[in-house]
């Protein structure tokens, strides 16, 4: 296991639970899948996974609800699945941390393709697949907007001095719009920069990072531009 890349799996019902395990592991990876959500809180703090997928109705402790306890732990990164493509559900999943979704049913291959992706952008190799960091490439030193500070060596932010947590997943949306500064950038490129999205995807995955990154750095800070996308003021 510990060449592996080790997933968290909670899904409450069995045949999903012990067919998309098998399917993981068919792929090379190691996993440990719960029934519950008390359950996976526990897998997750003996076990330390680099990924987990959490099923938003699960009982004992829900899928969201889940999620923000792991996220007030650590910034491994967090696949949400959803048995409908409910906005309420993919937002609140997203809002609570989760990094993407993906809606049941899903064919294997492309979860698999998912988790290879959120591994890509976190540094992680998956499943024996090692792939290439798709990060923005982005000059070295600190960049300064106002008082907003970007060390992008270092991969720190700071605001007026102070500093900012953000997930591995803000901070690559930060550095893309900090690449391009007072630069439009629509949602379906930075679906593509940020998500490694080869193909079409949610848009609402970038409206719910944007305002979590909003809320961090100042609301002000990334402008909307009506039609078309975001930009960072420069």
């Amino acid at each position: 296991m510990a060449d592996q890349t080790h997933v968290l799996f909670v899904e409450d019902d069995d045949v999903i639970r012990e067919a998309t395990q098998l399917a993981l592991e068919r792929d090379g990876f190691a996993v440990t899948a719960m029934p519950d959500g008390l359950s996976g809180l526990d897998a997750f703090r003996a076990n330390r996974p680099d990924i987990a997928l959490l099923d938003v109705m699960v009982p004992g402790l829900d899928g969201v609800s889940l999620c923000r306890r792991i996220r007030d732990e650590s910034t491994v990164p967090v696949i949400m699945l959803s048995a409908r493509a409910d906005s309420i559900d993919v937002v609140l999943g997203l809002e609570a941390g989760a990094d993407d979704y993906v809606t049941k049913p899903f064919d294997g291959a492309v979860l698999v393709a998912r988790i290879r992706a959120v591994l890509r952008r976190f540094g992680h190799a998956s499943g024996g697949d090692k792939g290439d960091d798709h990060a923005p490439e982005v000059s070295g030193g600190v960049l300064t907007f106002g008082e907003l500070e970007i060390d992008t060596e270092g991969m720190e932010v700071r605001r007026a001095g102070q500093p900012v947590a953000l997930t591995p997943t803000e901070m690559r949306l930060l550095l893309e719009f900090s690449s391009a500064p007072g630069t439009v950038l629509s949602r379906d490129k930075l679906l593509e920069r940020v998500w490694d999205y080869g193909w079409g995807g949610d848009t609402r995955v970038v409206d719910v990072h944007v305002q979590r990154l909003r809320t961090k750095i100042g609301q002000d800070r990334i402008e909307t531009v009506r039609g078309f996308g975001y930009k960072l003021k420069a």
